[in-house]
């Protein structure tokens, strides 16, 4: 997946530094949220980010001329 979308890195559920830990917790918190209609998405920032972040889709920021907004790219959605 080489989507990229803007997010407001305050707006992140949880920071991780291994994929799989990130792929694990987006897993446990989408099913202890019961949020069956709104995607959980790990991301991973920029070159200077190395670690992977997870957002709830309804974050996504829309004005990419905002200066609230730092570009990630979507690894996994569920």
């Amino acid at each position: 997946m080489n989507e990229i979308v803007f997010f407001n890195p305050a707006d992140s559920i949880g920071n991780f530094h291994d994929y799989n830990e990130a792929i694990k917790s987006a897993q446990i918190y989408k099913e202890k949220n019961n949020n069956e209609a709104k995607s959980v998405l790990v991301v991973k920032g920029g070159v200077n980010k190395p670690e992977f972040e997870i957002f709830l889709a309804d974050d996504v920021v829309n004005d990419t001329n905002t200066t609230n907004g730092e570009a990630y790219k979507i690894n996994e959605r569920f």
